[in-house]
């Protein structure tokens, strides 16, 4: 094992034990075995699936008690176990959740998160970045700038599932393009849709007072969700919301044959599109489960050049103790609440 920074048995880590039942643990590096790099966190984020992880609502097979969650997250690397170059001691980074097998068909077409070896990812079936460390395989980093702000980074696996997004969509100069969903996906979806140059990038949500902040990151318009009759003719639609009605609003500002593009997972049962709508309407409908590693390629490349800052988006930063108070801030509906990030 190469080592950095002493990996000493200091802090502690949050451990969801069921549904519902939280623990602070004394933490121990795992020490990295072959292949592997432990990462020293600096920031973890929370987001809608770890409430629906603590709450118990996320389905059986994404999910496996007791588990230290945190899927976003930043940091540096302070060791590596054998076979993984030395250099990437030090580097700063953040890393892919989805734990691929790079066997089966699926990831050798790169579609990774749908590997057939079966679900696994940081966060929910193994281990998370709220904590001091985390070991994870290397070959699931993606090394940042020296002078990255690790504090803006940790949003970076939102946005290489909004990057993900934004290559499905393929805008071309000049399309009329809308998002629906004005959380931290939907903004960071703007911000990568607006490279493409569309002549108009809407953006529809619940809280208007982000209407200044989705202009800073390339949106033209904002419209309350309730005030979207007669907006129609959109060329894409990216659904970035993941609540009841969200893509039906979202396939009604399309154009006849225009696309979309789902992100949102809205609760089972609830009623969405109209197939013969998307038929009538020659809608083309694509999805994004996770982010490949092509659309975290892309995301880091952006943010690394300057073309994404996601920092904006942060309001709240907490010790990783205060686990279930992010939380409540989370799924209060606040909307003075954007990102929250805990540190360890």
């Amino acid at each position: 094992m190469t080592a950095g920074t002493a990996g000493a048995g200091d802090g502690r880590a949050v451990v969801l034990e069921a549904p519902g039942t939280v623990r602070l643990v004394p933490h121990t590096p795992r020490p990295p075995g072959p292949g592997e790099a432990r990462v020293r966190v600096h920031a973890a984020g929370i987001c809608g699936s770890d409430r629906e992880l603590h709450q118990g609502n996320r389905p059986a097979p994404y999910a496996r008690y007791p588990v230290t969650p945190g899927h976003e997250w930043s940091g540096t690397v302070e060791a590596v176990g054998d076979g993984v170059p030395g250099t990437l001691v030090g580097r700063k980074t953040v890393g892919e959740g989805f734990r691929n097998c790079q066997l089966c068909d699926r990831c050798r077409t790169g579609e990774s998160t749908l590997c057939t070896a079966g679900y696994a990812e940081t966060g929910f079936t193994e281990p998370g970045a709220m904590a001091p460390t985390l070991t994870l395989p290397a070959r699931l980093l993606h090394t940042l700038p020296d002078d990255a702000d690790l504090t803006a980074a940790a949003l970076l696996e939102p946005a290489a599932c909004a990057a993900a997004a934004a290559l499905r969509a393929g805008v071309r100069a000049g399309d009329r393009v809308a998002v629906v969903g004005d959380g931290t996906l939907g903004l960071l979806a703007v911000r990568l849709l607006a490279a493409g140059s569309p002549a108009e990038l809407l953006l529809t949500g619940a809280r208007p007072g982000r209407a200044e902040l989705a202009a800073g990151f390339g949106a033209t318009g904002y419209r309350h969700h309730r005030e979207t009759a007669g907006l129609g003719g959109h060329d894409i639609v990216v659904e970035a919301a993941g609540v009841p009605g969200a893509a039906r609003q979202a396939a009604g500002l399309l154009r006849r044959g225009g696309r979309l593009v789902l992100t949102g997972i809205p609760p089972a049962g609830a009623a969405e599109l109209d197939p013969a709508a998307l038929v009538l309407g020659a809608l083309r409908v694509d999805t994004v489960f996770g982010a490949p590693p092509a659309a975290w390629a892309h995301a880091v490349r952006a943010f690394a050049r300057g073309l994404l800052d996601p920092l904006p988006l942060v309001t709240h930063r907490l010790p990783v103790g205060e686990f279930e108070q992010a939380v409540a801030l989370v799924a209060d509906g606040d909307p003075a609440v954007g990102k929250v990030l805990l540190h360890p």
